[in-house]
C-alpha cells in the first residue's frame, strides 16, 4: 500500500489524500451503530461511530482482512455539526479500533439514513496484499 501525498501539500490530519494498492479487494457495505441484533442501544454519535467501526472490522475479518488493509472509507452523517462536536471521541474510537492507519476518507452530510435512529453509516474498501490473502 502506498500513501499518495503530492509534494508541497500539507499532510492531512486523520486521513490520506490518496492510496494505491494491489491485491484482493474487499468491499464492506455501510455499517451503522446498532448491535449484532440490529438494535440501537444509544443515540450518541460517537458511540454509534464506535459500533459501526467495530462492525467494519468484523466484516473485514471474514475475508482475513485487517484495519490496515482499508484503502478507502466513506462516512455518511446526518448532521455535520454533531459529527464535528464529537470529533475527539470519534478520534479515540477510531484509534482504538482501526489504529493509526488513515486511508483515503470522505465524510458526507446526508438528509437521512435508511435506519431512522442511525446517526452515521460507514462504508469501506480494503485491499489485502496477495501474500496475505487466503
Amino acid at each position: 500500500m502506498e500513501i499518495l501525498q503530492p509534494p508541497g501539500w500539507p499532510r492531512p490530519r486523520g486521513y490520506s489524500n490518496g492510496v494505491a494498492a494491489s491485491g484482493r479487494m474487499v468491499c464492506v457495505s455501510g455499517m451503522v451503530g446498532w448491535n449484532a441484533q440490529c438494535e440501537f442501544e444509544t443515540d450518541d454519535f460517537a458511540a454509534q461511530a464506535r459500533q459501526a467501526l467495530e462492525h467494519v472490522v468484523a466484516v473485514l475479518a471474514e475475508a482475513d482482512a485487517k484495519p490496515e488493509h482499508i484503502v478507502r472509507m466513506t462516512w455518511y452523517v446526518v448532521d455535520k455539526r454533531e459529527y464535528l462536536a464529537a470529533a475527539k471521541d470519534i478520534g479515540q474510537a477510531y484509534r482504538d479500533i482501526i489504529g493509526r492507519h488513515y486511508p483515503a476518507m470522505t465524510a458526507v452530510q446526508v438528509t437521512a439514513l435508511i435506519e431512522d435512529r442511525a446517526r452515521v453509516e460507514i462504508e469501506v474498501t480494503a485491499v489485502v496484499p496477495e501474500a496475505a490473502a487466503r
